[in-house]
């Protein structure tokens, strides 16, 4: 019968069964039933390195409906995988029959009892929504892996998850007490100890076969997650189903409900980071740390943390571990023989520190170099005691085949993470990946290990398990998934039978050139999709936080352009609808490239898309891609005008913007024409740079910023001639112009760019390349300073004029501190409220702004995210929803919770307009605007 299945699937599915397959669906169940190709694209690949096409995805309300999908499914012959984040890493998360997606609907928190310590939660639930709802009670679920925002607790079931307190609070199945399961046959089980949700027959297995069941099994591994867990089954350990269950990767049932331990919450957590000469000697060291009854001890040596290791104690490797309470942090520095340690008792500094560690399935996607690293081995265990050996004999193994990688992970429990370097686009490149798969195993069963430690077996491991668990026990295995799934509907190729390791692989088929190769570095980590409270000043993703539609976070878009690339789902290229609408709400607020840990910049990709989107066809174009990308060109030909222009009827549509949004309105007079009209005696330190926003709508912010500026000692220049970043062009994906506008300002900012025969007509100024105007270039708007510091080398790559431009541009507050480190600032003496500028985040930080504002007595911090205007998206027809729904995400509540004599602070144009419009009785002002309003009070014009 399973062959019959694989065969129906494989050979007719996909031409003859589904369209029908799709409309019994929809007509027997109450959710959603999707077989578009965004849904396909969207959930054929999960973290992993694998990637399978589903024939479409349901999203079911309620047990029923999986019950009745199931049904349809097994009519039909058709297999079912159970899916959560998406964030597995072996593959497990994908099928080529139906997708069940169990977060869009099956996400609720169904009780909480403190007295009993217990939840009960639907699979679609977040992690940290059960968290939060726990720690007013002084609880919380003990198994914490990093992609915690995320990742859902029916998926933490299903892979047998741990994370960092594993030392403390075990794995998944230890915190286990119940679950109600449907199988694909169609029974409903409630599984629990005692064999209570057993099916008929598994108790009789498990009966004849206790000898390999108790001597199968390594010892001394509280990490061992491959396989299945058959020896929970033992009449000895309580015959517990529930924790059988626990990392079956949906082969055996797919979860309704689960009821959960909960753990209580450290009363004095305190972090201890010890510094050791290296990672074998932190790996040596993290088993004698066990006894003294640590929460977490965790390991990473420095060539993970990218950023060099300030603030981290001496060393070239860390163990990050965690106590209840400063005296017992003490005893164990004290017993940890460290080279130098760091006692961490702030939270925000905890959290800033566990934050890089969190980040490290992201970061070790990139080599230092800058070259790719994946998963494919990425988490075994060992017991802890063999680590360093096992750490030393890795290393070994790495260099032998030329690999690189970067190990981490929970060194008190002897688990590893490590992306390589591996080839995984040639043959010879997933050859050496097999090899390199297989000697790798050897090692770990060598030291008594797990194949896997923590997010199961999937595609990458299953089919080595003979090798750690011998013929007869994974024979075992068979047998129970063939009680349980007798058809073999649910994810079949998985733990059982599986699928070679190095079949399936999403990269060989990519073109050499184009963005395939870029989006594909997006390994699936999903912070992207994290929902809720923000954890942390991030921006990542305005438009996933609004919409919670995965399409509209940056891994979704990234799978879809990378379907785009391979053309098997959506074969229509560069012209696909699908990835059109999915980039339409893409802010590009840039969040995702300083956010997203691999380093995906979808701003970037949304860009080149459009170009060709629209390359041979600039009719199709919205008008807005023409009115507010030119925005630069129609204020300076048209100027005021342009106010009685937009009040004409019709007029918002012809300009194709949104009649429900009020224009701003242009100034009278110029920044520019303002300060050409003064005098000053000051010789120029420093160039002001007359954005397109300060200059014709805001010059109110141009003046405050010359009257900071030369209050702290600094004369102030403008440009010699009419320069533009090239941001609305850029925005509007017009690249082409940007060029054109980005070599015009060039010329104007350093001299025209050398001719091929050396000087003469387009030759620099005499002396070679150097601005033409004196001193830094101070940018207002941080849109635009982030255009120049990062668009504008990045679209002229091959003009060195334009990165000597970008490396001169100053933000406001980075002029005051470098060039007047001995000004004080105003006391402004206010709290501040409002939300710093989401390129401000991303491309040009904010540490120089946060100093500034403490120097000046501004109390608080801002929110983060982004305001949701966003240039032209916010004004751009159909973006009204969810432009108001990014501001109040963060921005809105921040300006509520704010007292009524906070000051709202706000650099960025956009970002004032938002509030503007949203919050009418909150007036934003830009830091300049703050401190000239400070000077009018105490300190007379000069």
């Amino acid at each position: 019968m399973r062959r019959g299945l694989r065969h129906s699937v494989v050979v007719g599915s996909h031409e003859h069964a589904t369209p029908e397959l799709a409309d019994a669906l929809r007509a027997a169940v109450a959710g959603d039933v999707d077989f578009s190709t965004t849904a396909r694209a969207l959930t054929s690949m999960d973290a992993s390195n694998y990637r399978r096409v589903p024939l479409g995805v349901v999203a079911p309300r309620d047990a029923d409906d999986v019950a009745a999908a199931l049904a349809v499914c097994r009519t039909y012959g058709v297999p079912v995988v159970p899916r959560g984040g998406g964030t597995s890493i072996a593959g497990q998360a994908t099928g080529t029959g139906v997708v069940l997606d169990l977060t869009r609907h099956l996400r609720a928190l169904v009780s909480l009892d403190p007295e009993a310590r217990t939840a009960v939660v639907q699979p679609g639930l977040v992690l940290d929504r059960l968290r939060e709802a726990a720690r007013p009670h002084g609880l919380t679920f003990g198994p914490d892996p990093s992609t915690h925002s995320r990742c859902t607790l029916g998926g933490m079931i299903g892979n047998n998850a741990c994370g960092s307190h594993s030392v403390a609070w075990g794995t998944t199945a230890d915190n286990v007490r119940g679950l109600d399961v449907l199988t694909y046959g169609g029974e409903r089980l409630r599984a629990g100890r005692d064999g209570q949700g057993a099916p008929a027959g598994l108790r009789e297995l498990i009966g004849r076969n206790l000898a390999p069941l108790r001597t199968g099994y390594p010892d001394g591994l509280t990490r061992r997650i491959s396989g299945y867990a058959l020896d929970a089954l033992l009449p000895e350990r309580g015959a517990d189903v529930a924790r059988f269950l626990c990392g079956s990767e949906g082969t055996l049932g797919v979860v309704t409900e689960a009821e959960l331990r909960l753990v209580p919450l450290p009363a004095e957590p305190v972090l201890l980071v010890l510094g050791y000469p290296d990672e074998s000697a932190a790996a040596d060291a993290a088993a004698g740390l066990l006894p003294y009854g640590p929460l977490t001890v965790e390991g990473m040596a420095a060539d993970l943390v990218r950023g060099g290791a300030a603030g981290l104690p001496r060393g070239g490797a860390w163990l990050f571990v965690e106590v209840d309470g400063a005296s017992a942090a003490a005893g164990l520095a004290r017993a940890a023989d460290a080279l130098d340690s760091l006692l961490i008792a702030d939270p925000a500094g905890q959290r800033a520190l566990w934050r890089i560690r969190e980040d490290a399935a992201g970061t070790a996607t990139r080599t230092p170099e800058g070259g790719e690293a994946w998963p494919g081995w990425e988490d075994c265990a060992v017991p802890p005691a063999r680590l360093g050996a096992y750490l030393r004999a890795f290393r070994s193994l790495l260099k032998e085949f030329g690999l690189r990688g970067t190990p981490y992970g929970h060194f008190g429990d002897g688990c590893v993470h490590v992306r390589i370097d591996f080839d995984l686009y040639t043959g010879k490149g997933v050859g050496d990946f097999r090899r390199f798969s297989e000697a790798v195993a050897d090692l770990v069963v060598a030291h008594g290990g797990s194949l896997s430690g923590e997010h199961g077996d999937g595609k990458a491991r299953a089919e080595l398990l003979p090798r750690m668990y011998g013929d007869e026990l994974v024979g075992l295995f068979g047998a129970v998934k063939d009680l349980w799934d007798p058809a073999g509907g649910l994810n079949p190729g998985m733990l059982v039978r599986p699928e070679p390791l190095d079949s399936g692989l999403r990269f060989p088929d990519l073109p050499v050139v184009g963005l395939g190769r870029e989006v594909a570095r997006c390994v699936g980590v999903a912070k992207c999709r994290t929902e809720g409270p923000a954890s942390g000043p991030g921006v990542m993703c305005p438009s996933y936080r609004a919409t919670g539609e995965e399409r509209h976070s940056t891994r979704g878009r990234a799978r879809l352009l990378h379907e785009m690339a391979l053309g098997e789902i959506i074969t229509d290229g560069a012209r696909s609808e699908e990835v059109r609408e999915a980039l339409d709400l893409c802010l590009s607020c840039k969040g995702c490239r300083s956010d997203c840990p691999a380093g995906v910049d979808m701003a970037a990709y949304k860009v080149r898309f459009t170009e060709e989107y629209y390359a041979g066809r600039p009719w199709v174009r919205p008008r807005s891609h023409w009115t507010m990308g030119g925005l630069p060109r129609l204020l300076d030909h048209f100027g005021p005008a342009l106010n009685a222009a937009m009040r004409l009827p019709f007029a918002a549509r012809l300009a194709g913007v949104t009649p429900e949004r009020a224009m701003p309105r242009v100034a009278r007079e110029s920044f520019t024409s303002w300060f050409g009209e003064r005098a000053s005696d000051r010789a120029p330190a420093l160039t002001l740079w007359p954005d397109t926003f300060t200059d014709h709508l805001a010059p109110h912010t141009g003046r405050a910023a010359v009257r900071v500026l030369e209050d702290a000692g600094l004369g102030v220049a403008l440009p010699p001639g009419r320069v533009c970043c090239g941001l609305t062009y850029v925005s509007a994906g017009r690249p082409a112009a940007a060029r054109k506008v980005m070599r015009r300002t060039l010329d104007v900012m350093v001299g025209e760019e050398p001719g091929p025969s050396g000087p003469g007509e387009g030759a620099a100024p005499p002396g070679g390349l150097g601005l033409a105007v004196p001193g830094p270039v101070v940018v207002l708007e941080p849109s635009c300073a982030a255009a120049l510091r990062s668009d504008l080398p990045e679209l002229l790559p091959d003009d060195p004029r334009a990165a000597l431009l970008a490396a001169s541009v100053r933000t406001f507050a980075e002029a005051l501190e470098e060039l007047a480190p001995d000004w004080t600032p105003p006391r402004v003496g206010r709290p501040v409220t409002g939300q710093t500028h989401c390129h401000h985040h991303a491309v040009l930080g904010d540490a120089a702004d946060r100093r500034l504002r403490e120097r000046a007595g501004m109390e608080g911090d801002l929110a983060g995210g982004c305001c949701g205007l966003a240039g032209n998206f916010g004004f751009e027809p159909g973006h009204e929803t969810v432009s108001a729904a990014c501001a109040e995400d963060q921005l809105l509540p921040a300006l509520r919770a704010a007292p009524p004599h906070a000051v709202v602070l706000a650099d960025g144009f956009s970002c004032r307009t938002q509030i503007a419009h949203t919050a009418p009785d909150r007036h934003a002002l830009h830091t300049a605007e703050i401190l000239a309003e400070a000077l009018a009070q105490g300190r007379p014009e000069r």
